[in-house]
């Protein structure tokens, strides 16, 4: 990922601590039904953060959001399911900021090329609408006409696999370079 990928610009949407994967992406869109294992952005996009704010996805999907900024344990709940991640990549989300993520959530999101950064205070520092600048690679967030945040940067390979759209097409790269 170039300096100037690892660079996102955008406004904030604050989420609650706990807000876990079932208010992400209610269940019914990934627990039941024909589509169950469908990993589909543009369907599973307009139900984003339905759980919370039903006018959430079409807001974002519109451009008034592009980044989420959640409290404590972002994702927890839904172990390891990917489709609250592309219910988020589907409305064009630029990255997750969050005061702490479950694990397999945040390995989730980089698995699947959507940045995550991990820092302390946001949800005190951030409100709704506020215009961000982050630097991934640095782990800085900037409130435009505010404070400065650090974050704990993400690795190089993380960059790697969020610039390549994800872990598979990472993988795919790597072996084809291989041949």
């Amino acid at each position: 990922m170039s300096s100037s990928q690892a660079k996102l610009r955008g406004y904030a949407w604050v989420c609650p601590d706990y807000t876990d994967s079932y208010k992400i992406l209610p269940a019914k869109y990934w627990m039941g039904g024909e589509s169950v294992w469908q990993l589909n952005a543009e369907e599973l996009g307009p139900h984003a953060m339905e759980g919370l704010d039903p006018s959430f996805a079409a807001q974002a999907k519109e451009g008034k959001y592009q980044f989420i900024v959640a409290g404590k344990m972002f994702g927890g709940g839904g172990k390891s399911i990917e489709h609250p991640i592309y219910a988020i990549k589907g409305i064009g989300i630029k990255a997750v900021l969050a005061e702490s993520i479950s694990r397999y959530f945040y390995r989730n999101l980089i698995n699947n090329g959507v940045p995550v950064l991990i820092c302390r205070g946001i949800t005190e520092a951030v409100h709704t609408g506020d215009e961000l600048e982050v630097d991934l690679s640095a782990g800085k967030i900037s409130i435009v006409k505010g404070a400065t945040l650090a974050a704990k940067p993400l690795p190089e390979i993380a960059l790697k696999i969020i610039a390549k759209g994800g872990y598979i097409n990472y993988v795919k790269e790597k072996l084809a370079t291989r041949t």
